[in-house]
């Protein structure tokens, strides 16, 4: 079991699960620091951007093997199938209308990209009412658990019980363990 973890865990890290990123706390606001360090006298905070809610709780005990490893499932779907917002410009190649130059069979959206969303919307419709709206907010949207109970608005402590009973849903669906 563990062998798996640490394959997942390698597959879907892009970024180093140590690095730590320097922002300053400026009037209520967190801007990144300079390459240079610590600006001023103004406060920073360190932050791990490696590190979700899930692996969080995963770090702390807070969840099996089976229960991180459906989730990370899950949202490695959700990566995949690009739902999230795009906040960029989209640089995907326009084909001109005639010419030896056209890109061939150019697709806005990716078969395997399709595909994950099929995925992806399964396995939200396997957890039913409740348990898909805590499992996208922590896993996929990255929300802590207290931030998801208050939007949600449950009391208080109940969202790790609940986010475990989505986990172990999610590992049946998915076939893990």
């Amino acid at each position: 079991m563990t062998q798996k973890i640490k394959d997942n865990r390698n597959e879907n890290a892009n970024i180093d699960p140590r690095e730590i990123k320097e922002y300053a706390l400026r009037g209520g606001q967190v801007d990144r620091l300079s390459k240079g360090g610590k600006q001023h006298n103004n406060r920073s905070v360190s932050v791990n951007i490696g590190e979700s809610p899930l692996a969080w709780l995963y770090a702390h005990k807070y969840l099996s093997d089976r229960q991180f490893l459906a989730g990370e499932k899950l949202r490695s779907d959700y990566e995949r199938a690009a739902i999230g917002t795009n906040i960029t410009m989209s640089w995907n190649p326009m084909p001109p209308s005639k010419g030896r130059r056209a890109a061939v069979g150019h697709l806005n959206q990716s078969e395997s990209s399709l595909n994950a969303k099929q995925k992806f919307d399964a396995a939200l419709n396997c957890l039913g009412d409740g348990l898909d709206a805590v499992a996208w907010r922590v896993i996929c949207n990255c929300e802590s658990v207290s931030n998801a109970e208050k939007a949600m608005g449950w009391p208080t402590r109940s969202g790790k019980l609940v986010l475990k009973l989505a986990l172990d849903r999610l590992a049946n669906h998915y076939r893990i363990a």
